[in-house]
């Protein structure tokens, strides 16, 4: 378990990790948090996966090329970023890095998650260590709200079947997950972008924790 660590806003997280499935608002959090930390925002460039539409709609068909694409990415992103000074400054991302295999392992066949591991130990990446980790979780219902919100023509596709193997694969993985401070998120009824309120309210308990695991239900008047 980490050592503890009080945070405040003179002494803030400097290497935070957003979490959460598809649609939850990790990307929204992570742009907010970096503008109130003055940090650098890390995002996922999941637009730029070509198989990712065709997993969708064929999860079978394409899986194994979608998943090692991310792998690629984010090594190559992590790669980037360590020649230059982010690492040594503050940033906020809208993934940790060790959630990879975690869908690997939800949409691969044992063949393939086998190959994959393969290539996980050959690019052996190693991630810099997060001083906190925020994991956003939300019902299967609120999150395909969210998805259709969006307007993302091919995540339509998704399907309720595939975000209810998503949350129960990370309640499973932040259960046993001590590698950082964790914060719990029940985002069900936060709204980041658009209530300030709520917002607020997150920030001032981020920056009021210590180490360990903490859960974190909006108390909105």
């Amino acid at each position: 378990m980490p050592n503890e660590r009080l945070f405040t806003r003179d002494t803030p997280p400097r290497h935070i990790a957003i979490e959460g499935p598809i649609g939850v608002g990790k990307s929204t959090l992570a742009k907010r948090l970096a503008e109130s930390l003055n940090y650098t925002p890390v995002f996922e460039q999941a637009e730029e996966n070509p198989f990712l539409e065709q997993f969708y709609s064929k999860q079978a068909n394409s899986a194994l090329a979608t998943q090692l694409f991310f792998l690629f990415q984010r090594v190559q992103q992590l790669d980037s970023l360590g020649d230059g000074d982010l690492f040594s400054g503050g940033y906020v991302a809208d993934y940790l890095f060790a959630k990879d295999p975690l869908f690997a392992s939800i949409t691969l066949d044992s063949n393939e998650l086998a190959l994959y591991r393969k290539v996980y130990e050959q690019l052996a990446p190693n991630p810099p260590p997060v001083d906190l980790v925020i994991y956003l979780q939300a019902p299967v219902k609120v999150l395909r709200e969210r998805v259709i919100q969006r307007g993302v023509r091919f995540e339509r596709h998704i399907s309720g079947d595939y975000l209810e193997a998503l949350n129960e694969a990370y309640s499973e993985f932040f259960l046993r997950y001590d590698s950082s401070p964790l914060v719990i998120v029940n985002a069900a009824e936060i709204d980041f972008a658009h209530n300030e309120q709520h917002y607020q309210q997150l920030l001032e308990y981020l920056l009021d924790i210590r180490g360990g695991r903490h859960y974190f239900n909006p108390t909105f008047f």
